[in-house]
């Protein structure tokens, strides 16, 4: 069975169940228990015969011989009786609960859909597509918030294609959702190196990927995704649940590939080399950053700096604010630009995520050693934004819409660049900047853009009215969210 067959099949039983009121995410959820019962089953099985991290009376052969009540109550059992074991099992089945109503259709969901394929013959890729497929079509329920959590596939691959994984190297996602990064980063190298040793392959399945996120119900479909996968084990869990910003874990890697969450608000307030403190009631330490601020993007900056080997590689996804905001933001861009690396800008075009009112880019770093000079010379930026008009459903963006992009970055030899734009060619989309005229702009700003917008002068060309409502739409979204921000700011400071 392929995995379109597969996605639909399970799909369209979710559409029974959304009659009960089982929202999608809850759907995904009770999946996500169910195959890992059944995989678990399947493995200790001929030909695999492997032990069982599910204890006894608790597995998936005891779900199969229940029905009616019985099975309802026995399941509720299983659920919390396996939250509280250690390991892969216990990140899984944390805090879960059964959501179904009806037990006459979760034994046709074990029985018909689940029990009647072999999920562990199938491939890695068969499996983890068809779990990738839900978790799309998670995204796209805009009711269920779970867009926040899923970078569009193509722009991963693209970032992906152009920082080229190898073998050995660890990578990691500080705020990893479901695993889009990781994944893509799994699959790069799997793709690129055909002839691993079997101890090339262990390391990639249990000792190259390190995941942290903070949404516990997101962990579990992150660890998940990953299993099916084929990375992680009940002996390595490769998620870590929990506020990545609150501490440095003293883990570095050599390469990042994150974007973490928008909006600008952190929880806690940020204590910095300097000492100085917010209002806010909870404060963490973070003597490894640069300077204070409540501002998750800017911050998440400064992590990923810290979670860095010497010379390893960074690529973050990362909203506009964070490219000209003055202040903290001045001072996060002068000490990056100074002690890292900051080779390479990718604007992207509006229309491209789940949350609306986002203009985000890719900035890329690599981490150096301490020295007198700055480490940054040119900066290459990339403007895929300007008269680039995309949307999520009727022109989504498709990897080749980047090709272009990972031409041009040149990732065999990215110190042989060249530019696209000129004086002779001024609508090429591909330009550099040298350090000096960077440092030289009001507030270090890294919000350069050349090209001119055709839609401010030719008005026969306009796009779509449905692609300007759209645009509409996110500029209005963006507005608002920077008013309830402004809000929230100031009934902050009449609290205190």
């Amino acid at each position: 069975m392929n995995t379109a067959t597969i996605v639909q099949k399970l799909w369209n039983y979710c559409n029974v169940l959304r009659d009960d009121g089982m929202s999608y995410g809850d759907y995904v959820e009770q999946l996500t228990y169910l195959l890992f019962l059944k995989m678990a089953d399947e493995r200790s099985r001929p030909p695999y015969n492997q032990a069982s991290p599910v204890p006894a009376g608790y597995d998936w052969t005891s779900l199969l011989q229940k029905d009616g009540d019985a099975l309802f109550d026995h399941y509720r059992h299983l659920l919390d009786e396996l939250g509280k074991q250690k390991g892969l099992l216990g990140l899984i089945f944390n805090k879960s609960q059964n959501k179904f109503q009806d037990p006459a259709k979760l034994r046709r969901l074990l029985v018909d859909l689940i029990d009647k394929e072999n999920w562990s013959v199938m491939s890695a890729d068969v499996k983890g597509d068809a779990y990738e497929g839900l978790l799309e079509k998670n995204a796209q329920d805009t009711k269920s918030g779970a867009g926040q959590y899923f970078t569009p596939r193509p722009l991963i691959q693209a970032i992906v294609d152009v920082m080229a994984p190898k073998p050995g190297e660890t990578i990691s996602d500080p705020a990893c959702g479901t695993g889009g990064f990781l994944l893509a980063a799994h699959d790069y190298v799997v793709k690129h190196n055909p002839h691993m040793t079997k101890d090339q392959r262990k390391a990639l399945k249990e000792e190259s990927f390190k995941g942290f996120e903070l949404v516990p119900g997101t962990a579990r479909l992150c660890a998940m995704n990953m299993l099916l996968h084929g990375i992680g084990s009940q002996d390595f869990e490769p998620i870590v649940v929990g506020d990545s910003l609150a501490a440095d874990p003293g883990d570095r890697f050599d390469m990042i590939l994150t974007n973490p969450p928008f909006g600008k608000k952190s929880s806690t307030t940020i204590v910095g080399e300097e000492g100085k403190v917010s209002k806010e009631r909870d404060s963490v330490e973070r003597g490894d950053f640069w300077t204070t601020t409540s501002n998750k993007q800017l911050n998440f900056v400064q992590h990923v700096k810290t979670l860095l080997r010497q010379h390893g590689r960074a690529a973050l996804v990362l909203p506009d604010n964070v490219l000209f905001e003055g202040g903290a933001g001045e001072t996060i861009r002068r000490k990056l630009l100074q002690e890292c690396d900051v080779h390479t800008l990718l604007r992207l075009p509006t229309g491209l995520f789940y949350a609306q009112g986002v203009k985000a880019n890719v900035l890329f770093f690599d981490k150096k050693p301490a020295a007198e000079t700055p480490w940054t010379k040119k900066l290459w930026i990339y403007d895929l934004r300007t008269n680039m008009h995309f949307t999520l459903k009727t022109n989504p963006l498709k990897r080749e819409d980047l090709d272009e992009f990972v031409a041009c970055y040149n990732p065999a030899n990215r110190h042989e660049r060249k530019a696209t734009w000129s004086a002779e060619n001024p609508e090429g989309r591909w330009r550099v900047y040298d350090y000096d005229e960077l440092a030289n702009r009001d507030k270090a700003s890294l919000d350069i853009f050349w090209l001119k917008d055709e839609s401010l002068s030719d008005t026969d060309n306009l796009p779509s009215p449905e692609v300007i409502a759209a645009e509409i739409v996110e500029d209005m979204e963006a507005a608002l969210a920077a008013f309830r921000e402004i809000a929230v700011d100031y009934a902050g400071v009449e609290a205190d």
